[in-house]
């Protein structure tokens, strides 16, 4: 019976040694010919609330106006990516965006973007609304703005160390 239990516990360290083995690093330039699922989807439903704004003119004839119960409400949904320098560089020189050396200096970038082709109902759009818009102390509204629809899609924003 010793003899079982010890043939068993040699069998599974081997084993553990073997498995400890076969995980060897994989280099950029190996990883990059790996095939399969890439990036990581978001999506947020925003519900931001803001109390108020409020402008003050500080001339010695000056006075306020405020913006009350501001609301922005909708849905955002996106992707995220490592992408490499290439082609982070390549979608640089296609668009009107131009970094000096001293911001981006190379390297793997994170590009998180709202997809054009992304399908957002548009009752699901972004809605920023103002309930009441109100000069100096005064209680009475010059009324409300909305701004609905506002779209997203085809955002792009990049991420990278420095």
């Amino acid at each position: 019976m010793k003899l079982f239990k010890k043939t068993a516990i040699a069998a599974v360290l081997s084993g553990l040694s073997m498995a400890a083995s076969a995980m060897t690093p994989i280099a950029d330039e190996g990883l990059s010919q790996v095939a399969g699922q890439d990036g990581v989807s978001i999506a947020a439903s925003l519900s931001i609330n803001i109390g108020s704004f409020v402008y003050t003119d500080t001339d010695a004839n000056g006075g306020s106006i405020s913006f009350n119960n501001i609301g922005v409400h909708g849905l955002i949904a996106g992707t995220l990516d490592i992408i490499n320098q290439a082609t982070f560089e390549t979608i640089l020189a296609n668009s009107f965006v131009t970094f000096p050396s001293t911001f981006y200096s190379g390297g793997d970038v994170v590009q998180m973007a709202v997809p054009a082709a992304i399908t957002v109902p548009t009752a699901a759009l972004i809605d920023v609304t103002v309930q009441s818009i109100r000069m100096g102390n005064n209680t009475a509204s010059f009324g409300s703005i909305a701004m609905n629809d506002i779209d997203l899609r085809g955002t792009t924003v990049w991420m990278w160390a420095h």
